[in-house]
């Protein structure tokens, strides 16, 4: 019987595009594979991932992209989407939309 790695801690090194700080990506290249988008989540300290661009066609990841436009608007001088949640919640969904 084979030893299973906890699906949480696949997901976040599947999806984690960096271990960067939003201030330290901003200083560093933005190189996103092509296909996939940036996006930075996080209370404070923002993290940087990288996430398919299939995930725009979801529903769900379509009512987090609607909250950041009503709290960011369109700016995101980050160089990605800025989207108003935990991490933990990010990657909840993510994982979600990886089952399907």
């Amino acid at each position: 019987m084979a030893i299973r790695v906890p699906a949480i801690m696949h997901v976040k090194q599947l999806l984690r595009g960096s271990f960067l700080s939003g201030k330290e990506a901003a200083f560093t290249t933005k190189i996103v594979p092509k296909g996939y988008f940036a996006v930075y989540v996080g209370e404070g300290q923002k993290k940087r991932f990288i996430l398919p661009i299939s995930y725009l066609n979801e529903p769900s990841f379509q009512n987090l992209l609607n909250e950041a436009a009503e709290e960011f608007g369109f700016d995101h001088p980050m160089g990605g989407l800025t989207i108003p949640c935990r991490e933990d919640v990010l990657i909840d969904l993510t994982s979600r939309l990886n089952r399907l």
